[in-house]
């Protein structure tokens, strides 16, 4: 697998750390990019430029534990705030820009309505991403 460029989208759930680690090994392999971003959700009642201080700030906390994460293994990221309307769109924008390999994406196991649910993001991401996609789902608690 030519793996030179992955794009790592997290969100502060503790599959974060596992993900950043998988990444950082397989971009090694190649002497290989990583790209962590996190993805300000903007609402449609404001401006999609807007200062939405608390979630940048939180956005750039997460970054810098990526960073820490990705350096305790001797590497080193590249990290992106991103806002945008939706997630997934950004994701898959980010991935053409950046001319990545993979997205690789990390999940908890979630239900709604008592089934197992992977969200609007993913699948998203799954049908529209121009490159590989590999999913990393937590096991079930």
């Amino acid at each position: 697998m030519e793996v030179t460029k992955v794009l790592v989208p997290v969100n502060g759930e503790r599959v974060d750390e596992e993900v950043i680690k998988l990444a950082c090994t397989i971009a090694r392999r190649r002497k290989g990019k990583v790209y962590v971003v996190y993805v300000i959700q903007v609402k449609r009642a404001l401006p999609l430029d807007a200062e939405i201080e608390s979630e940048t700030q939180k956005g750039e906390k997460i970054l810098k534990r990526a960073e820490r994460i990705a350096g305790e293994l001797d590497y080193q990221v590249e990290t992106e705030l991103l806002q945008a309307r939706e997630v997934g769109p950004a994701l898959v924008d980010e991935a053409v820009e950046r001319g990545v390999d993979l997205i690789l994406m990390g999940i908890n196991y979630k239900k709604r309505f008592g089934e197992f649910n992977l969200g609007s993001t993913v699948p998203y991401v799954l049908k529209n991403a121009p490159c590989r996609v590999l999913l990393w789902r937590e096991p079930i608690e």
